[in-house]
């Protein structure tokens, strides 16, 4: 049987064998805890490692484990290290003949650090498959990812809303084991229960000496030095683009729309309230609105797209370049039109 981590279920009746394959290790280790954990409650109190990887490893060990009585356990438990998958043909030979005369009251894990198309055609895995279950771990692709950190938030107890799920998902970049430890982090920091894109951003800067929020009030405030600065202080710390981006485009949206609203001839006081700005944070954006209008927000929006197209490798150009452009641009720089 073939299956993916979130459809193995840890209370479902164990299998006599298990291939847990692909390039993903965060889902590889919590499916090997979890049926390590399964196998303990069932019985499976000795534990014995075989490392295919090791230069000379005889297969025959195997077999012979497999045949040989236990002086402690009654079941027992294999954990079969593959490596790459590339055991050749002797060891090909090997795992078919284990699978095809399965010893009574022992259960193998098997794992291996791929699964691409050669390995999924090759024998031993097709007898894997016939006689146990193959967990294939691979990154979440496309909409997947989202689902992925929306189930991984709501089983440690956070509710997400949308925006939060996005910026965690640009903030980690496809690596699972960043958004896991992410998610932790969150937990800690702010416990159980619901969680918004600004929990997010200060989870994700807690440590940093510069943070996102620093840049978005020195850019929208016209404070072109510092909001630079800033930017170069959140590049050294490692901060991802797509993060800083994230903020910038959100916050310009915000200021976009209010702005249009003043433009329609509404008191910057009045909309402040209408769009539920912050107390601390109605100076600055008072400020923004009459620093420029609407149009130079309008075109700032289209600034935060064309570094988006960049930084997503759609167009080409440096992503911190495009981001600094951008800031000097927002904060009062050169015309925006010019985007």
């Amino acid at each position: 049987m073939h299956t993916r981590p979130q459809q193995l279920i840890g209370n479902q009746r164990l299998a006599p064998v298990y291939l847990v394959a692909g390039d993903e290790p965060l889902q590889q280790t919590e499916v090997v805890d979890l049926l390590r954990k399964q196998a303990r409650g069932e019985g499976f109190t000795e534990r014995e490692v075989f490392d295919a990887t090791v230069s000379g490893f005889d297969w025959r060990e195997l077999a012979g484990a497999g045949a040989s009585l236990s002086l402690f356990a009654e079941r027992r438990l294999f954990e079969l290290r593959l490596g790459s998958g590339g055991i050749g043909r002797e060891g090909a030979d090997a795992l078919v003949a284990y699978v095809g005369d399965l010893p009574p009251d022992v259960l193998l894990i098997a794992t291996c650090n791929t699964y691409d198309a050669k390995l999924k055609k090759a024998r031993w895995v097709k007898a894997f498959d016939q006689a146990g279950v193959v967990v294939e771990c691979q990154l979440p692709k496309g909409g997947e990812l989202p689902n992925w950190v929306t189930r991984r938030m709501r089983d440690r107890g956070l509710v997400p809303d949308r925006e939060a799920v996005e910026l965690l998902v640009d903030r980690v970049e496809g690596n699972l084991v960043a958004a896991a430890q992410e998610i932790d982090k969150l937990l800690l920091l702010n416990g159980a229960g619901k969680v918004n894109a600004d929990a997010v951003l200060r989870s994700v800067t807690d440590s940093a000496r510069y943070s996102v929020y620093d840049l978005v009030d020195a850019t929208v405030g016209g404070k072109l030095g510092r909001g630079l600065r800033v930017l170069d202080g959140l590049r050294g710390e490692g901060s991802p683009p797509a993060l800083v981006l994230w903020a910038l485009t959100r916050e310009v949206r915000g200021v976009c729309s209010m702005a249009r609203d003043v433009a329609a001839g509404q008191q910057v006081p009045r909309v402040l309230e209408a769009h539920r700005v912050w107390s601390s944070r109605k100076r600055v954006i008072g400020d923004a609105l009459r620093r420029a209008g609407d149009t130079h927000w309008a075109n700032g929006l289209r600034g935060c797209a064309r570094a988006d197209r960049v930084i997503k490798g759609r167009e080409r150009g440096d992503a911190w370049r495009a981001l600094r452009e951008l800031v000097t641009a927002l904060a009062g720089g050169p015309d925006l039109a010019a985007w």
